[in-house]
């Protein structure tokens, strides 16, 4: 009892550090002003996962972060090719570093209306059939459902360990601590539903347009994800540790077939947005 207690009580002093340091973030700044939600119909932020000193999953052809980057720009251009009356942000739109929580506040000071982060799996060196693991899926902020799971999120959560005094920063958040994650049990998620929505349309075009196999749409506490305010999603395009699938997702045919599933589900996601917005 007394271990829950301290949990607990760890949990709210993290969730009123996080919030103060948020909103310090989210204040306007001198210089260059961020696009206001009310001057645009839509915002979407789309995010390449990693950057810079952080490559994400290795490959024997490419790296997590050049994928990322290629599928997120090439999909920022059929959004801006095609939709005159959305505004696309990148977190980054070129090799640069980036923690999460930055990543996060670009798309809160741009008052983002979607957040998409996009990635690649893989698993440890040594597991059973790593080679042979491949498919697609689509996570939204929440409780960790099962072991494998937690264990994608503890992945991409652990970049922020590059940082400097990481545990200060993020409120004693130790990304390789399973404890650490009750943050995500107790946080409300009100962007759920809007989140799910979106999830559900892009796994069903990545499996139907750009051919991966199906993993399903999953939660799992991404802090990137946790820290936006508006609907938010990562995606995990496949895995770089099977070698036909980093083929494909190296080729020009990959990229293509990916960022056109990502469109597709964004279209369609406008679409249902505008009329509900119309309807209002």
């Amino acid at each position: 009892m007394k271990r829950i207690v301290k949990y607990c009580l760890a949990v709210l002093l993290l969730l009123t550090a996080v919030g103060a340091v948020m909103a310090v973030e989210r204040a306007p700044r001198a210089g260059k002003r961020a696009v206001a939600a009310d001057e645009q119909t839509f915002t979407v932020v789309i995010d390449a996962g990693h950057g810079g000193k952080d490559p994400g999953c290795l490959g024997k052809l490419t790296n997590e972060k050049t994928v990322t980057l290629n599928v997120a720009k090439a999909l920022g251009r059929m959004i801006e090719d095609s939709c005159k009356d959305v505004t696309v942000v990148y977190t980054r739109s070129d090799d640069r570093y980036l923690t999460l929580q930055q990543r996060a506040n670009v798309a809160n000071r741009n008052k983002g209306n979607l957040f998409i982060s996009i990635h690649v799996n893989s698993l440890e060196r040594g597991v059973l059939n790593r080679e042979k693991t491949a498919g697609s899926s689509v996570y939204v902020v929440g409780v960790e459902k099962e072991q494998s799971t937690l264990s994608v999120a503890m992945r991409e959560n652990s970049v922020i360990e590059l940082e400097d005094d990481f545990t200060a920063r993020y409120s004693g958040f130790d990304p390789q601590s399973a404890e650490s994650y009750i943050i995500f049990e107790l946080s409300n998620d009100l962007h759920l539903r809007k989140s799910l929505e979106f999830a559900n349309m892009a796994q069903n075009e990545l499996v139907s347009t750009a051919g991966r196999r199906n993993k399903g749409v999953r939660q799992a506490g991404f802090w990137v994800l946790w820290a936006t305010s508006m609907p938010a999603v990562l995606v995990e395009l496949d895995f770089m540790c099977n070698p036909e699938s980093e083929r494909f997702l190296v080729s020009g045919d990959g990229v293509i077939r990916c960022s056109t599933a990502l469109y597709n589900a964004f279209a369609r996601y406008l679409q249902n947005y505008q009329a509900q917005q119309r309807s209002m």
